[in-house]
């Protein structure tokens, strides 16, 4: 898909702002909103989060748009850093990329950076929201980080196979294909008028 570093730089974006979007609201509203709007005792997650003060991330409550900014930074410089080249790498090592039917490689790619990227943001995820007013535990820290992973990676895995990665190969498509196309069309008319000549 991605053929030079401005279209992965490109499809890494796409797929990291949606992801971390998905990721805050499975956060927030599904695994801690029931906690949450009982400790506030309110009915919605959003007004719970704001009787609080904002999300609790690195010892302080933030705002959520701090929290997705965040996680973005993160997840975007993980990603092309770690998650890209190495997810690459692990799919050609068990599949060989000029033979293998496109769906089977693309779908061997998604499943290496979930196995890459979710550890990983887990691990930065169990410091951001590590409870430090209880002091630090290393313990504490990789129960945590277990934990993270029992949640995220199920819901990375489903998420990402059947409706992030497909849309975000939609998008990319939509975005380059267009532009090949139409150099494609400027090519042959400048071929066929080279010809006419």
């Amino acid at each position: 898909m991605p053929r030079n570093q401005f279209q992965r730089m490109f499809f890494a974006f796409v797929t990291v702002l949606i992801t971390v979007h998905a990721y805050v609201f499975f956060s927030l509203y599904v695994i801690n909103g029931d906690v949450l709007m009982e400790v506030n005792h309110t009915n919605s997650v959003l007004d719970a989060i704001y009787n609080q003060g904002g999300v609790y991330m690195f010892g302080n409550y933030v705002p959520i748009w701090a929290v997705v900014i965040t996680e973005f930074l993160l997840a975007f410089l993980i990603e092309n850093l770690v998650g890209s080249p190495f997810s690459f790498k692990l799919a050609s090592k068990v599949f060989d990329p000029s033979s293998t039917h496109p769906v089977i490689f693309e779908t061997a790619i998604i499943c290496a950076t979930v196995g890459i990227m979710c550890p990983s943001m887990s691990l930065i995820a169990s410091f951001l929201y590590y409870p430090y007013y209880n002091g630090f535990d290393i313990i504490t820290l990789l129960a945590n980080w277990l934990k993270l992973m029992c949640y995220n990676f199920p819901f990375a895995f489903f998420t990402q196979l059947f409706f992030i990665q497909p849309f975000v190969r939609k998008v990319f498509k939509l975005v380059f294909c267009r532009n090949m196309n139409e150099k494609k069309e400027i090519t042959d008319k400048s071929k066929l008028q080279l010809d006419l000549e």
